[in-house]
């Protein structure tokens, strides 16, 4: 009963039970995700700080977003550290910049962690060669991976179980709370029993001491009258000691009295926890078929992922094949747009030339036709001065 009775307590651990939903499960894989992301950025300042050592296991790609990732956090640490407050342009600014930065940084940790978390065994080779954290990443991971538990346990517990729980809970509390009680005040009886009776014997042991005193005083001169009180004082003290049994047998009467009420309340608590039992090996069986359903579920879906994993192998080996086309027919378009490029540069070169010719034959036709026009002029008058004279 022992053995089945652990096996139920880890089957009912949040910690080691199967989701029974969909939802759950995907709650679930997006807070274990989300914790892996967590760790994965906790560790990026330790890597950027020790990019040498992990050049050989990290790759060229990844290298340049870490090496740009720092670049950003060193603009936005210095902006931040020399911003002005006296210039309100300035600040202005400087925030608008500061923000785009802060867009640009979260881009870069997020480009990082996708490269990161694309490769499983890099992951685990950076955690074990960098898994050193400051202490307030940890505290915080911690305390996500708490409330991941926490929510796990709520999503597995249903209204009703919550509600049960809660129910038996206040009435068990309540139940000790007054046998507490009860057995306080029990025990502050026989305490102040106890009390009383060491009290009368202190008393009683003070008073036989002084008749000793006094009879070993008067020893010589009243051996009769010591003797009378010596014997009074016994018979005393027995009738005192009689009378102190019979009151602590009294009180040992009720203290089993009451160890009978408190047998009594264990056995109805024993029944109770049994019928709790049953009910719970009950929710047990329930939980296993339900787990065994889950099973034959997933192995059908396992079964159509497979299916579809083939067809996605088929459709990416062709991608692939249209990749290395896609590449060849991109090559020969760069040559393509190279070739009519220099073609149009020496087009536009010949036209600057031919544009550069056109002027310089206009300006020389201007200046020639102007030349004859003074010539013409001057024939001219030399012709009329020549007239006048004659």
């Amino acid at each position: 009963r022992a053995t089945s009775t652990s096996d139920a307590m880890k089957m009912l651990d949040p910690r080691g039970l199967k989701t029974d939903s969909i939802e759950t499960e995907r709650i679930v894989t997006v807070l274990d995700e989300t914790i892996a992301k967590l760790e994965m950025s906790s560790l990026i300042p330790r890597i950027i700080h020790s990019l040498d050592r992990f050049a050989d296991i990290l790759g060229p790609k990844i290298m340049n977003n870490l090496m740009e990732h720092q670049k950003l956090s060193n603009e936005v640490e210095h902006l931040l550290s020399s911003s002005e407050e006296g210039d309100t342009t300035r600040a202005e600014e400087q925030r608008g910049r500061r923000c785009l930065l802060e867009q640009c940084l979260k881009c870069s940790v997020r480009n990082v962690l996708r490269l990161l978390l694309a490769n499983p065994s890099l992951c685990r080779a950076l955690k074990h060669e960098a898994w050193v954290r400051d202490s307030p990443a940890e505290e915080f991971i911690k305390a996500f991976g708490q409330f991941r538990n926490f929510m796990l346990e709520r999503l597995l517990t249903s209204p009703a179980e919550e509600e049960e729980k809660i129910r038996l809970t206040a009435d068990i509390s309540l139940q000790i709370e007054k046998n507490t009680e009860a057995i306080t005040a029990l025990q502050a009886e026989l305490a102040a029993a106890v009390r009383t009776r060491e009290e009368e014997i202190h008393k009683k042991d003070n008073v036989i001491q002084d008749l000793r005193n006094d009879m070993q005083d008067l020893t010589k001169d009243c051996k009769a009258g010591i003797q009378q009180m010596k014997q009074e004082g016994e018979k005393k003290q027995s009738e005192e000691l009689q009378a102190s049994q019979a009151r602590c047998a009294r009180l040992q009467q009720d203290i089993q009295q009451l160890g009978a009420q408190l047998s009594a309340l264990v056995l109805e608590h024993r029944a109770s926890e049994l019928a709790l039992r049953k009910r719970k090996c009950r929710a047990e069986m329930e939980i296993v078929n339900w787990i065994q359903k889950y099973d034959t579920d997933m192995g059908e879906k396992q079964a159509e992922y497979e299916e579809v994993e083939a067809a996605y192998a088929q459709e990416k080996a062709q991608l692939s094949l249209l990749t290395e086309k896609h590449a060849v027919l991109l090559q020969e378009y760069s040559q393509i747009e190279e070739e009519r490029r220099i073609r149009q540069e020496k087009e536009e070169q010949a036209l600057k030339e031919l544009a550069t010719m056109n002027l310089a034959a206009t300006r020389i036709q201007a200046f020639w036709r102007g030349y004859l026009v003074r010539s013409l002029f001057k024939s001219k008058r030399k012709k009329k001065k020549k007239g006048k004279g004659k």
